[in-house]
């Protein structure tokens, strides 16, 4: 029986991001063939298919999607460990490992960076990409410094959490759209709207607790990159919740209104273990504070531009 391996894993997350395996043979050098020998091994390995082959392009299956899960849990380790072994052979005066949840790193996060270079301009920020749940566990096992996440309702017990921003969840919808012209809606006037969702579950496709329990989503198409949902939101094919966050990169041809609703927020906070060297981790902090402060304002501008 054929294993995983570091290889398969990696076009098997290509594959699965991009929907493609033409895709994936050009964005990691293979030919078209070696693509389709590697996924032969994985689902050889996997025991069942991890793809559904489509007209165009393909879909992780069920089988597929735990795969893809763990794929980048390996390969974020694998990372991980290049990373180390090469600081050791070249370590910078200072280091804080930094991690982030993928919307605070539209804007929260790199201009936290740069206003931290600004103060301290010896110490050098790997970044990290990742889900809350992982960069937690990243930050408790101490290969992260700091991590911006949402916390959950049971943190680890060895990481201390501090808020950083109660973020507001809005609706985006293309600029033609009945409701584009309100102020605000109510989760009853969004109940026959077509979604644009990342999930097919109602409670991470709405990002909140905040809609109404007489009503499912109609769930119009699902893509769990931005820049999809902001292409088929522009061009009119269904709704979608944004997190204040993810406002800045909006592009132009999308509006957003708030959700009225005392529910229709996302906490974001600042992961640590205790311990450790005060000073980079509190100017840090103090630079997310003041980019959060920034993105704020800057919302609120675009809320009352027409």
């Amino acid at each position: 029986m054929s294993e995983f391996t570091v290889a398969g894993l990696r076009v098997v997350r290509e594959a699965a991001r991009h929907g493609s395996f033409s895709v994936a043979a050009d964005r990691l050098g293979y030919t078209q063939s070696a693509i389709s020998r590697q996924i032969a091994l994985m689902e050889q390995a996997a025991g069942r298919p991890l793809f559904d082959r489509l007209a165009r392009g393909v879909r992780p299956t069920e089988a597929g999607l735990v795969v893809v899960q763990h794929a980048e849990a390996v390969l974020g380790e694998l990372q991980a460990t290049r990373q180390a072994l090469q600081d050791l052979g070249d370590r910078p005066p200072s280091r804080l490992r930094v991690g982030a949840f993928s919307t605070a790193m539209a804007a929260l996060v790199p201009r936290a960076i740069a206003a931290f270079a600004g103060r301290e301009p010896r110490t050098r920020v790997p970044l990290r990409e990742g889900l809350s749940p992982g960069l937690l566990k990243a930050v408790a096992r101490g290969r992260l410094d700091l991590a911006v996440v949402t916390p959950p309702r049971q943190p680890p017990a060895e990481v201390e959490l501090v808020t950083i921003l109660e973020d507001p969840l809005f609706v985006a919808m293309a600029p033609g759209h009945p409701l584009a012209r309100h102020p605000s809606v109510t989760g009853e006037m969004l109940r026959d709207q077509p979604w644009i969702t990342g999930s097919t579950e109602p409670g991470t496709t709405l990002l909140g607790a905040w809609a109404a329990p007489s009503w499912q989503p109609e769930i119009a198409f699902v893509a769990r990159d931005w820049v999809a949902k902001f292409g088929l939101v522009a061009a009119g094919l269904g709704v979608t919740v944004v997190p204040g966050l993810a406002v800045p990169a909006l592009p132009p041809g999308i509006v957003i209104t708030r959700i009225d609703h005392p529910a229709a927020v996302r906490t974001t906070a600042l992961a640590s273990r205790p311990g450790g060297e005060p000073g980079p981790r509190r100017a840090f902090a103090e630079s997310l504070r003041d980019a959060a402060a920034d993105l704020t304002a800057e919302v609120r501008h675009r809320l009352r531009t027409p």
